[in-house]
């Protein structure tokens, strides 16, 4: 499409994770393992939460539902990953802002989702007497579409702000899926206005809920202190941990992506980053929510006991 001088890009060509030929097929298997593990970990544990009635606790509930976020976010962007890595390297100027739009709905939602689970850990431990009549189910169910409503929101500011811009020249993306950093290069507008507005609304979802994260943990620190004994301790410090290593992976990748401006931007970085929050983490929650967790463990051991024919 001309404009003036200029060619405005209705396609994109994405390159992948390596250009090089050779990984192409290496790289399409890992992936694609990758994939299945993550979605029979996820739902695995979705199920594990429905049908066991000791999993019916509000934690639980919001375990199930970042394990489905995390199912959602790694089918946004995956199946792409392994297209690229055959043949199919074409993205439509309309598909790239699906993309973005929905890993933006769940990017943003585990945002909002991690900051009431840490609401949730600050109830269990700071008022336990009080802790079932606080978590109400009617409660627990407005967080979460709270949540959900604030990542759709959010996303929606995002991808028309992200596609208010014309992108011109090359239309090859060095990266394996459209995202804010790679596009806004390709820009051929002023893009001053779009990193202020970008750089607002990232950081005031993710500040804002960092800080109910930090202010949650610091009352549980001080309620932790007040415990006498050391197993008390632990015992309690236990039951955050696992919360505690999503937060800081899920935005420890989260601000290193977007919390720079783009004059800052180092392609070979972010690709490793991009794939750890779009590949990795999805596949880790579900591992760290049951490794090292009795409950799930003999909820999945008990489920096998039901499934296995008797002899």
């Amino acid at each position: 499409m001309e404009i003036g001088n200029r060619t405005v890009l209705t396609e994109f060509i994405l390159v992948g994770v390596s250009s090089d030929p050779r990984w192409q097929l290496i790289l399409f298997g890992v992936f694609l393992i990758l994939y299945v593990l993550t979605l029979l970990g996820n739902m695995t544990l979705i199920i594990l939460i429905r049908v066991d009635s000791h999993l019916h606790t509000p934690m639980y509930f919001f375990i199930g539902n970042l394990s489905f976020l995390d199912f959602w976010y790694t089918s946004v962007y995956t199946p792409k990953i392994l297209a690229t890595c055959v043949s199919d390297k074409r993205i439509s100027l309309a598909g790239c802002g699906a993309q973005l739009f929905f890993s933006c709905v769940v990017a943003y939602s585990e945002c909002y989702l991690l900051a009431a689970m840490s609401y949730d850990r600050y109830g269990a431990i700071c008022k336990p007497l009080l802790y079932s009549s606080t978590m109400s189910s009617s409660l627990c169910t407005g967080l979460v579409v709270g949540s959900y409503t604030g990542g759709f929101l959010n996303a929606i500011v995002h991808t028309a702000n992200t596609f208010r811009l014309s992108f011109c020249g090359n239309n090859i993306i060095d990266h394996f899926f459209c995202d804010a950093p790679p596009l806004v290069k390709m820009s051929c507008t002023d893009t001053r206005v779009y990193e202020k507005i970008l750089l607002g609304v990232v950081g005031f979802t993710v500040l804002s809920n960092i800080l109910a994260i930090l202010t949650s943990y610091f009352n549980i620190l001080l309620a932790i202190l007040k415990i006498r004994t050391a197993s008390g301790r632990r015992k309690a410090f236990s039951t955050c941990a696992s919360h505690l290593i999503s937060v800081m992976l899920f935005y420890g990748s989260l601000l290193f992506m977007y919390s720079r401006p783009s004059s800052t931007y180092s392609l070979e970085k972010d690709k490793m980053a991009a794939l750890f929050y779009t590949v990795i983490n999805p596949l880790l929650n579900p591992l760290i929510y049951s490794v090292r967790n009795k409950d799930v463990k003999q909820a999945f051991w008990k489920a096998m006991q039901t499934i296995r024919p008797t002899r």
